[in-house]
């Protein structure tokens, strides 16, 4: 696994399995977001932190820099945290506002990472030339490396994406289903349980 696989693993753990967690257990303690307005800045501002975090000069600039690559996971942890809390705070007849958040910006992580599995050339090439051993680099390593990390990006993200909007549709119908049978859908945490 060459470097940009490795940022790539990292990156989709720190997103997609520390963040909602993260987020889960915040809205367990009953904290939620006030508005959908929340969902849509936290939907966007995770994306344009992705892209631009992938841009291939800031990137290479990231990878580069210690002080810079911590700045990267810390922003791109800290965007998903905010999207995974706004998405796991709608309850009722509004939650068909986070799976269309989770569609929408799965969707645009795909496309990165179609791009990377996808693209004719290395678009990183300075990324995999600076962690050569002995001067063993080839364009041809850093594609292939950039071809797994967007394997590895294809493979991860809309799996967990898919099962978080499957969860909250079927809690959703549930509750949708209870209060159409003459009970109170559950709100807040009691939802989720």
């Amino acid at each position: 696994m060459g470097p940009l696989a490795f940022h790539m693993t990292v990156h989709i753990l720190l997103m997609n399995f520390v963040a909602p967690s993260v987020a889960l257990a915040t809205s367990r303690r009953g904290v939620r977001p006030v508005a959908g307005v929340v969902l849509g800045a936290a939907a966007v501002m995770q994306a344009a932190a992705l892209w631009l975090w992938h841009a291939p000069a800031v990137l290479i600039q990231a990878m580069a820099s210690p002080a810079l690559h911590v700045l990267m996971y810390g922003s791109l942890f800290a965007t998903a945290v905010l999207f995974w809390w706004a998405v796991l705070g709608f309850r009722g007849a509004r939650a068909w506002q986070p799976i269309t958040a989770l569609l929408a910006t799965s969707k645009i992580y795909c496309l990165l990472a179609v791009l990377f599995v996808f693209a004719p050339r290395a678009l990183y090439p300075e990324i995999m030339a600076s962690h050569a051993i002995h001067g063993a680099f080839s364009s041809g390593i850093a594609l292939a490396d950039q071809q797994l990390a967007g394997l590895i990006m294809l493979a991860a993200c809309p799996v967990t994406y898919l099962v978080a909007g499957l969860v909250i549709a079927a809690r959703w119908l549930r509750a949708i289903g209870d209060a159409g049978e003459g009970g109170t859908a559950k709100a807040g945490v009691q939802a989720w349980t």
